[in-house]
This record gives structure tokens, C-alpha cells and sequence, in this order.
């Protein structure tokens, strides 16, 4: 799924005008990044996740204890992660390993690169007219 987002920049730039408003659309993929930033939006989510991301596959015992929260807490919360791609399970008898999967954070780095470079060449347009200013 592909969505257009439109900024509208006040701007004297004869490109894409309306109104001498300059017009300027993206077309990001928003389909994949949306569940990881959906379920990355939880601070709890996000504490489970670094903490699998940094001390490798855990227990969702383990997870309860670091999280400081109820065991169908973090169960409920490493459900939304797996939807999201960002953790993967395993069962070894009666537990669950859980392990993070960073890669899964591509689509998010990739829509933080489209808008990190709109605005710096945004900022790289307001350095030049504010040194032709001076």
C-alpha cells in the first residue's frame, strides 16, 4: 500500500506551486512501517524489546521480571511484537523463548531516511537564504 503525503511550504520556488506555496509530494511505503511503529509506540514494548535486542533470547518469565509487570502483560505484549515482526519464539517444553529480530526495524529506518533527507535539504535551503541575507 503506497499513500501520498503532501507538505505544503511557503516558499517563492516556481516548482510544483499553488499559490506560491511550494507543493512537494512523497510516496512512502507505509504498510510495513506502520505495525512497527504500532507496536514500538508502548514504552513497555519498547523496554522488551532493547532488553531482548541487548541480552539476546529470554523466557517470557525472564521478560517479567525485567519488565516489572504481570506475566499476561508481557505476554499480551510480545504478541503485538510478533505481529510486528520484531520478536520471534520458540517453544522448548513448557516455555517460550523469545528472541528480538532488528532487522525487522528496516521499514521504519527506511521511512526516518525519506524524511531525513527532505528536511536537510529543507535546512540546506534556509542556510542559503539566510547567508544571501546577511
Amino acid at each position: 500500500m503506497r499513500r501520498a503525503l503532501f507538505f505544503v511550504l511557503e516558499a517563492e520556488i516556481p516548482l510544483l506551486t499553488n499559490h506560491n506555496r511550494l507543493v512537494m509530494v512523497l510516496i512512502v511505503k507505509t504498510a510495513n512501517a506502520n505495525p512497527v511503529f504500532r507496536a514500538l509506540a508502548d514504552p513497555t514494548r519498547r523496554t522488551i524489546f532493547e532488553e531482548l535486542t541487548r541480552q539476546g533470547e529470554q523466557t517470557v518469565h525472564a521478560l517479567t521480571a525485567y519488565a516489572g509487570v504481570s506475566q499476561p502483560a508481557v505476554s499480551k505484549h510480545l504478541t503485538v511484537l510478533k505481529h510486528a515482526k520484531l520478536v520471534r519464539h520458540r517453544r522448548e517444553g513448557r516455555e517460550t523463548h523469545y528472541r528480538a529480530r532488528p532487522d525487522a526495524l528496516a521499514p521504519m529506518v527506511d521511512w526516518l531516511n525519506v524524511y531525513g533527507a527532505f528536511w536537510r535539504e529543507r535546512f540546506d535551503r534556509l542556510e542559503k537564504v539566510l547567508e544571501e541575507m546577511e
